[in-house]
């Protein structure tokens, strides 16, 4: 049975298309791009002629069908504006329809926004949590962020030049002023990075062109009491007369810690 390629493009630079990419890409029988026109220039740049057809948000129901049948006799190739296909994009639906129907779904990887976003930012790299694009509407883009608030892993997230200042405003109103990096029109022309923190990107970006990408910092916990503050304390507390069930109450809501460490801890005071 044919396969279902997912092709990553350029997300700015052509030249960052792969040998792999442009070989799929004139094989298949057909590609499947979320804007043909914007495909054609990259087509045209590597000499390639396969015919395409449009996948796109607003046609995505009729055309998934149509895809489906053409995965019986032929190859396909999936491409989206830039980057890698199924990262807030049509392509997910299509990609999941596909493994239903048992076709083989093969990637051909590449460029993306998100990876290249996250190693240029400066900030911690061996977690972080991909949010996709935030609400449109006020009310929900603070819901949204109050949500990962407390949330220690770095986050990440895109955003229109359109809604930029105000979406920075509401980060820095729920989760404060923490470092960020806004990552502008990457491996394009104007290609920019800033770093720094939300008030400072707030300032900067006062006339803000071209399409964002928002890593932001987690959550910084505070660093757990050590074991003699906290046996010290319950020490304390004791001489002042109160029970232990009292005193370890007291140091559990205190410092966070279980209840049941606590406990032990007083057990053991000698």
């Amino acid at each position: 049975m044919p396969n279902l390629y997912i092709v990553a493009t350029p997300i700015g630079n052509i030249g960052d298309v792969t040998l792999r990419a442009m070989k799929v890409l004139k094989d298949v029988g057909l590609i499947a791009a979320e804007d043909t026109r914007r495909t054609a220039r990259l087509l045209a740049a590597c000499s390639i002629d396969t015919p395409m057809t449009s996948y796109y948000e607003q046609n995505k129901r009729s055309k998934l069908r149509y895809l489906l049948r053409q995965l019986q006799t032929i190859d396909v190739a999936l491409v989206s504006d830039a980057g890698t296909p199924g990262i807030s994009d049509p392509g997910f639906e299509l990609i999941n329809a596909a493994i239903d129907n048992g076709i083989a779904v093969v990637p051909v990887p590449g460029p993306s926004v998100l990876v290249t976003s996250v190693v240029v930012s400066g900030l911690p790299t061996h977690e972080f949590t991909y949010l996709g694009f935030m609400p449109r509407k006020k009310a929900q883009r603070i819901s949204f962020l109050e949500r990962v608030a407390d949330q220690p892993r770095t986050l990440v997230m895109f955003e229109s030049p359109h809604r930029i200042r105000a979406a920075l405003r509401d980060v820095l109103k729920v989760l404060g002023d923490r470092r960020i990096a806004v990552c502008r029109e990457m491996t394009k022309l104007y290609e920019e990075v800033f770093r720094g923190t939300v008030t400072g990107a707030i300032d900067y970006f006062a006339e803000p062109r071209g399409e964002f990408t928002l890593v932001i910092e987690g959550k910084i916990g505070e660093e757990p009491p050590s074991i003699a503050s906290v046996e010290e304390e319950l020490l304390r507390l004791r001489s002042e007369g109160l029970s232990g069930k009292d005193a370890v109450a007291q140091v559990a809501k205190s410092t966070g810690l279980p209840k049941k460490e606590v406990y032990r801890m007083w057990l053991g005071l000698g």
